[in-house]
């Protein structure tokens, strides 16, 4: 049986920015295996509270719950920040982000890319660790491109890329922040289509998105942020099929034009 603790849980989120409150109690909470989309329009706090589920940005209030284990805190408001290091650096690493951009390193092999957060931060060994960043650059169907340069891939090539680095930590969750916003249709279906797979396989994750369609069809829960609150959420079919918030309802109607 699944573990029934959630992989991730967030309560009663707030993140703000000086006097400009972004996240106003936002809750949350992926359990094993679960696909959750987020989305909403520019500035809604969708890619904020992605950051604040692994630490990126410090919260001013609620709670950060991994496997759970609430994030321990020290400070108040906007000097809260977390007091345990070896516990950001358990989550961090067992939360593996996939970002717009795909930061891969200029002056490493593609390989090398793949490899470097496992040898580096986790202390495994090379040879294991090649072993596996090459299955899982097979998987993401770039195996053929692990000796190259990253300045030598497509976009939507050094996506993938960038999500075989993620999957080589093994963590216990992905968080893609709009994994393909930067990519042309065509490159973007191929990052979409990778992510389908790791969704059909049952990897717990958190996707950012402005493709309706990916959230749609990869999602087993679909969170509509606005303004930096829920304003909507459910199964995919019901808020894609029947929304009940005017608001969303606008949000999708602008997208699908």
């Amino acid at each position: 049986m699944p573990d029934p603790t959630p992989v991730l849980e967030i309560r009663d989120l707030h993140k703000a920015y000086g006097s400009l409150e972004v996240l106003k109690g936002v809750d949350l909470s992926a359990r094993q295996g679960q696909v959750i989309s987020l989305i909403g329009s520019s500035g809604s706090g969708k890619s904020t509270l992605l950051r604040c589920c692994n630490l990126l940005e410090d919260s001013q209030a609620g709670d950060v719950v991994f496997e759970g284990d609430p994030v321990r805190w020290r400070g108040e408001g906007l000097g809260r920040h977390p007091a345990d290091p070896r516990q950001v650096v358990r989550i961090r690493t067992n939360l593996s982000m996939v970002f717009q951009q795909f930061n891969l390193w200029s002056h490493l092999t593609v390989l090398q890319n793949v490899m470097e957060a496992p040898v580096q931060v986790l202390g495994r060994e090379p040879a294991e660790v090649e072993a596996k960043a090459r299955d899982y650059l097979d998987k993401v169907g770039i195996g053929d491109k692990a000796d190259r340069w990253p300045s030598e891939l497509s976009g939507g090539q050094q996506q993938r890329a960038a999500i075989a680095r993620a999957l080589c930590m093994e963590p216990r969750a992905l968080l893609f922040d709009e994994p393909t916003s930067a990519l042309d249709p065509e490159l973007e279906q191929e990052v979409v289509r990778v992510i389908r797979a790791l969704a059909e396989e049952g990897r717990t994750m958190l996707l950012v998105t402005h493709d309706m369609n990916m959230a749609r069809d990869c999602s087993d829960h679909v969170i509509f942020l606005h303004k930096g609150k829920i304003e909507e959420e459910g199964a995919p079919a019901a808020l894609f099929g029947q929304p009940k918030s005017e608001r969303l309802r606008g949000f999708l109607s602008a997208t699908a034009a």
